[in-house]
């Protein structure tokens, strides 16, 4: 038998066809543990309203351990009769001290219980991606660390723009994922708002201490507004919009590593144990870990839509819509649990090819170098580009590179280059003029570094 906690307007049970559309217990089996303890900390909260006695409020409180342990031994929710983990726990609690267990639901409503159960495990849950997430940027860090004096192109719309040290494509990738722990904070912070104590909609009539409750479950403050409390899950979709983000970002890396890795690049090389081979072509050495990162932000984007979708229209008060919140909620969480660990494992063994790095870069790479030559001798920018980009056609009209003209070549474009104007165009040099915070120069990349560090300590 079902223990129905609103069954007494109703002559008999649900429709069978209602039933699997009502049942809510196989996605919110693992708010198990937080309907416990909230519920515990609501029987206090009663006793010292005076609504429960001491022995009452005991009586409940070790019941409800009961209830964890037996929780705690099942392997999940199949074969339970109930709607959802609320009415598991009351049953149960009810069948263990009897009667008073009916007495736990005195002031409260299944709509602000829940909205404390999502929202202490949402608080939990940030948690654990907020250390996923830190921890791919303390991969990226220290690969960063390794390739400070290699120099590879750097690339607009996928053409060779400027040369930069590998170590600064990677921290390129870094910083997104920073913002994304400031994001993740964020949505922390409005988890910790404590809807339990505003009832159905209208609040409770009880004197329960709503702020000693907070404290208790770990909430900052109590919601100021039983209606808004309820039915608020702004901090839901933000989570989900702030996984959607992150996975973006593990996207963007994730193509980076693919395109890399191709035997057209070849920069770098995914470690063995996250790419796999070919089922047919022997030769093959595919990067998996990228290509499912990349696939798994789609799915992460597609809850932000589903998630917004469930809340426009719905009008004031708790709605049973709400009971969609979850799936999305939990499938971002466990999604990006899936892909930060493999992403960061990924980048840890990830290794440089620093050869075809060096061998990939092209003459014309440092081509702003020797219009920045012309500016600091006096020559305006646009006039320095135009020379350069007159230099650029006289070596592609004759098959060579910028670094086999002459300096009377270069005069012949404009009479300002000077005879070390060739210097300009080593890599090298180009990464170490620009040194301004930000920049490629090897003193800069250290300041980057430890900037991160700070960043990731803030954050």
């Amino acid at each position: 038998m079902s223990h129905a906690l609103w069954g007494g307007r109703f002559e008999g049970g649900l429709a069978a066809e209602m039933v699997p559309l009502n049942r809510s217990l196989d996605v919110d089996w693992r708010l198990w543990r937080h309907d416990v303890r909230g519920s515990r900390a609501w029987a206090r909260g009663l006793e010292r309203a005076g609504v429960l006695s001491p022995d009452e409020a005991a009586a409940i409180d070790g019941g409800l351990a009961q209830v964890a342990e037996r929780l705690e031994a099942l392997p999940g929710p199949a074969g339970l009769p109930d709607e959802d983990i609320h009415t598991v726990v009351e049953r149960l609690l009810t069948e263990i001290v009897g009667s008073v267990g009916g007495k736990l639901h005195t002031g409260r409503s299944r709509n602000d219980q829940v909205a404390t159960d999502f929202r202490m495990w949402g608080m939990e849950a940030v948690a654990g991606l907020r250390e996923q997430v830190a921890a791919l940027v303390d991969a990226l860090a220290a690969k960063a660390r390794t390739e400070t004096d290699a120099i590879m192109p750097a690339y607009t719309h996928l053409q060779q723009a400027q040369p930069v040290p590998v170590a600064h494509w990677l921290l390129s990738r870094a910083w997104p994922l920073v913002r994304d722990l400031k994001q993740f904070g964020a949505v922390a912070d409005e988890c910790r708002v404590l809807p339990l104590g505003s009832g159905a909609v209208a609040g409770c009539p009880f004197d329960v201490d709503r702020d000693a409750l907070a404290a208790e479950l770990g909430f900052s403050h109590v919601s100021e507004n039983s209606i808004d409390a309820v039915s608020d899950r702004d901090w839901a979709a933000k989570l989900v919009f702030a996984a959607a983000l992150t996975g973006v970002h593990l996207s963007q890396l994730a193509e980076d590593l693919v395109v890399f890795s191709s035997a057209e690049f070849g920069f770098v090389r995914i470690g063995g144990g996250f790419a796999t081979g070919s089922s047919l072509m022997p030769q093959k050495r595919n990067p998996d870990v990228a290509e499912l990162v990349r696939g798994k932000a789609g799915r992460l984007v597609g809850n932000v839509a589903g998630m917004l979708a469930v809340l426009k229209g719905l009008p004031t008060g708790y709605n049973r819509d709400l009971q969609e919140d979850k799936e999305a909620v939990f499938d971002s969480v466990d999604t990006l649990a899936v892909v930060l660990p493999a992403m960061t494992g990924a980048v840890a063994k990830l290794e440089v090819v620093r050869e075809r790095v060096a061998g990939a870069r092209q003459a014309g790479l440092c081509a702003t170098d020797l219009a920045e030559h012309l500016v600091r001798r006096g020559v305006p920018f646009r006039e320095s580009h135009h020379a350069v980009g007159a230099l650029v056609r006289i070596a592609e009209a004759s098959g060579r590179e910028l670094t086999d003209l002459t300096v009377d070549e270069m005069r012949s474009a404009h009479p300002a280059f000077g005879d070390d104007a060739a210097a300009v165009l080593a890599p090298a040099a180009s990464v170490e003029s620009r040194a301004l915070r930000g920049g490629t120069a090897t003193a800069a990349v250290e300041v980057q570094l430890q900037a991160l560090a700070e960043a990731l300590r803030e954050a």
